[in-house]
């Protein structure tokens, strides 16, 4: 017991280094994995107390244990067999399959990251960029939802800033839980946007295994009461109207619900912009009838660095108004006691509808529509006449005129066509620029149906 034993160096390391990890893994990781979990309680607590509805323990489960109920759920499993027997594969290949869309969707939501940062930065951002406008936003409607509810935010797709203006506006609310499409399937980003708890989905995915695990997340995420934020339209406006619903995440959420669990509440938000970054994007994408965006990240990065450089050279200055209205919001057990039969399709156009009639109306839609509705050059008094004239037609939508003050609304709106070449103004008269039309038709396009008279 007391003899000496002669090892190599490297022998000796080895065993000291699975020492090491055995004794950290037993005893080290846990402790510190109780530690954080307990601050994490503790903020969550104090973050409850003071939001208007309180983050469920669904969205604060470890992101192990809800891959695990996803992957093993009865449904998925179905899903597995069949999978297997169509793709003529072992069902562990299947279930591994199965484990992977579970861990491409799952979300790993982290309270800390999501108030600390995120709240801030979305707040930063969007100030920085706009003047942020809150229009109608129902307040009364929204307070008397009942606490148990699930809340979904629907709303209309004009840019990707939809996601950090409507996560700012909402801060006191909640924390919301995005669909976010391939496109932030990128790391780092992918890393963040999960630790946000927005969860990942393939728009154009037709398989069937995929759809299932989607679903059912979904499903869960819904019966536990999570805030979620979804977009019927399924992606980004090509030429800035609102587009026909798609019916797949609303189908997830309202299909095989138990009401007698909790209600759902569909809360329609109404966004609209007088600059849309990706406009030049989505245009020439609607005009080739595709839905590709060529967007390349060093266009993006130039776009930055040239920000930055106006910034500190004093000359910067932001992209017009961003206005967001909140409208009256759809009980699922009412609608479904009134409508019966064919309820999603009516469900999704009842949605639409109440985003179309909040769609804010602000100066640069207003002059881009003016402009359209000339048969030649305008002088900047015909372009208030007939901005005016469209203003008397304009009843229930929210109207921003910056300082209620007509005169300077025209100024404003004239003035961000001007600066970006959309408009050339000569000799006191104002026109399309050659090669504006498809643009003041973009943003013309965002307030046309408030004009249009229903039939």
């Amino acid at each position: 017991m007391t003899s000496t034993v002669t090892m190599p160096l490297w022998l000796l390391i080895v065993i000291l280094a699975f020492a090491a990890v055995t004794f950290a893994s037993h005893f080290l990781f846990p402790s510190v994995r109780w530690f954080f979990r307990r601050r994490m309680e503790k903020v969550v607590a104090r973050l409850n107390a003071r939001l208007e509805r309180p983050i469920q323990p669904f969205k604060l489960a470890r992101r192990y244990d809800m891959i695990q109920r996803l992957i093993y759920d009865p449904e998925v499993s179905k899903a597995i067999i069949e999978h297997a027997r169509q793709e003529g594969v072992p069902e562990n290949v299947a279930f591994q399959t199965a484990r992977r869309y579970a861990r491409e969707i799952v979300p790993s939501f982290s309270a800390s990251l999501y108030f600390g940062l995120a709240i801030k930065l979305a707040k930063l951002i969007s100030t920085a960029l706009y003047r942020v406008r809150l229009g109608h936003h129902a307040e009364d409607h929204l307070k008397a939802i009942d606490p148990d509810a699930t809340v979904v935010f629907v709303m209309n797709h004009r840019s990707n800033m939809d996601y950090v203006l409507v996560t700012y506006l909402a801060a006191e609310r909640s924390a919301l839980s995005y669909a976010v499409g391939e496109w932030a399937q990128v790391w780092p980003l992918s890393r963040l946007i999960k630790a946000m708890g927005a969860y990942f989905i393939r728009r154009k995915s037709r398989n069937a295994l995929y759809r299932k695990v989607l679903a059912r997340y979904i499903r869960l995420a819904t019966e536990g009461g999570v805030m979620q934020a979804v977009f019927p339209e399924g992606g980004l406006s090509l030429d800035g109207a609102l587009a026909e619903p798609r019916l797949g995440i609303l189908k997830y959420i309202v299909e095989g619900h138990d009401l007698s669990l909790r209600d759902v509440v569909f809360v329609p938000v109404a966004i609209n912009y007088e600059r849309v970054f990706e406009d030049r994007i989505l245009v020439a994408a609607g005009q080739r009838g595709e839905r590709r965006f060529r967007a390349k990240i060093s266009v993006v990065a130039w776009f930055l660095v040239k920000q930055m450089w106006l910034r500190l050279r004093g000359r910067y200055h932001r992209f017009g108004y961003a206005a967001v209205s909140f409208g009256a919001p759809v009980h699922l057990h009412r609608f479904l006691a009134e409508e019966p039969e064919d309820t999603l399709p009516k469900l999704a156009d009842q949605l639409m509808h109440r985003i179309a009639v909040e769609i804010p109306v602000l100066p640069v839609p207003l002059v881009a529509r003016a402009l359209l509705a000339a048969s030649g050059p305008l002088d900047r008094a015909e372009l208030k006449n007939i901005v005016q004239g469209f203003l008397l037609q304009l009843s229930r939508a929210h109207i921003h005129l910056p300082r209620d003050d007509l005169d300077y609304a025209v100024e404003v709106g004239l003035r961000n066509l001007v600066g970006r070449a959309l408009v050339a103004e000569t000799d006191g008269l104002c026109s399309i620029a050659q090669d504006g039309r498809p643009l003041i038709a973009y943003y013309a396009a965002s307030i046309e149906h408030h004009f249009v008279t229903p039939e």
